[in-house]
């Protein structure tokens, strides 16, 4: 993949005793030089993420960014991404890269919602395409995509793994959501 490429990674923080979590975007090039952020807030508990990554990727007005990476598929507790309406209302290839070995979201959403709650989240779930593993530098990553074949995903996925098995865009992503966190009164939003 050209160094030029960028990808816009996702990833979130959250900061005990808020009713929201940070969720940062960052625009990186394949070669790892940073080329933009942004900032949004969603539900803890909630189901408003799907929304927040869409206003994050609008936010930034960058249509040069090929991809958008998400570093997880249910942050601030459960609060579900639909993929499918980020790959649609974003006009690239959605894929989430998590990376721990799980059984899936379904037992801990129904220990933790019930009824109407527990129903959205599950039609949102139960859409996602399956994780699928990949091996990067002796470490195992869950990739799902959608609007590209699970081969360029990989392809993707490895092109902005520099070191540690996690891609730039979601580290640096990451990065950026606990520096605001930790930069914000615990009563504000950011």
């Amino acid at each position: 993949m050209k160094s030029g490429v960028r990808a816009l990674g996702v990833a979130e923080s959250y900061r005990g005793g808020r009713d929201h979590s940070t969720l940062a975007g960052a625009v990186v090039r394949a070669d790892g030089v940073l080329d933009g952020l942004a900032y949004e807030p969603c539900t803890v508990g909630g189901t408003d993420a799907t929304d927040a990554v869409v206003t994050l990727v609008a936010d930034l007005e960058r249509p040069d960014a090929r991809y958008v990476l998400l570093g997880a598929i249910a942050p601030a507790w459960y609060n579900v991404v639909d993929l499918s309406r980020v790959r649609e209302a974003c006009e690239r290839p959605a894929i989430a890269v998590t990376f721990e070995a799980s059984d899936g979201l379904e037992s801990g959403l129904r220990e933790a919602f019930s009824g109407r709650e527990l129903e959205a989240r599950l039609e949102i779930y139960r859409k996602l395409p399956d994780r699928r593993p990949v091996s990067i530098d002796g470490e195992t990553v869950y990739v799902r995509c959608v609007g590209c074949e699970f081969e360029e995903a990989e392809e993707v996925v490895r092109a902005f793994t520099s070191a540690g098995g996690r891609p730039e865009p979601i580290r640096i992503a990451r990065l950026a959501a606990r520096a605001a966190d930790r930069y914000a009164p615990s009563n504000d939003r950011v």
